[in-house]
């Protein structure tokens, strides 16, 4: 049997990371979010601190234009081997070996872009209306204030689109993007599930 991936982007609050695991007990595959800062950390040597502080975060746009990945990373004498561009080199290599040795679910971190030109890659984009995300973020994330809840929201969408903006030059939430786009406020994520696992054997 083929080797797959799925990509997933998402809305803060729609639920995305809740169905990646989902998803991964569902297809038997692991499951990477988080473990992508550690695993770049240990490919490149640079401190897992300094991949946390630019993970999916970006204040404005750092590049005149966006930088191609082409699978090249500085070395450590070169005075910008701790940049930003650098450090989203090492994350985008460390996802390409993932793809490479075995079936997976990428979160986020441009996984899409990076893996774009490979067929074997179903790219997702969850999203849900601001009512369900403001209710999921309250509840899951244990806020109690609706305001806050916004706040979290829009700030986090704010990061997560101007990064995706300055290493792809393409706009987060364009479907143009994605092979999927679903709403787990209309779907569930249990049906969401489904339509993805359903998706992903057709790559097999």
């Amino acid at each position: 049997m083929s080797d797959y991936v799925i990509t997933i982007a998402r809305t803060f609050g729609s639920g995305g990371r809740t169905i990646g695991i989902m998803l991964s007990e569902a297809l038997g595959i692991p499951y990477y979010d988080k473990d992508l800062i550690r695993l770049a950390s240990d490919e490149s040597g640079i401190n897992e601190s300094l991949f946390g502080m630019n993970d999916e975060y970006a204040k404005k746009t750092i590049f005149k234009k966006p930088p191609v990945y082409d699978g090249t990373v500085l070395p450590p004498d070169d005075p910008d081997f701790t940049s930003a561009k650098n450090l989203f080199n090492f994350q985008a290599k460390t996802i390409e070996k993932l793809a490479d040795k075995e079936s997976c679910i990428i979160i986020g971190r441009c996984a899409d872009h990076v893996l774009g030109g490979r067929k074997n890659v179903l790219k997702v984009f969850i999203w849900a209306d601001r009512a369900h995300c403001i209710e999921n973020v309250m509840r899951i994330n244990s806020v109690v204030d609706k305001k806050e809840a916004v706040k979290q929201i829009e700030r986090i969408d704010k990061e997560r689109s101007t990064y995706y903006k300055n290493y792809t030059g393409r706009s987060w939430d364009d479907v143009r993007n994605y092979d999927l786009c679903l709403n787990t406020g209309d779907l569930g994520f249990e049906r969401c599930v489904d339509i993805i696992s359903y998706c992903a054997g057709l790559l097999k």
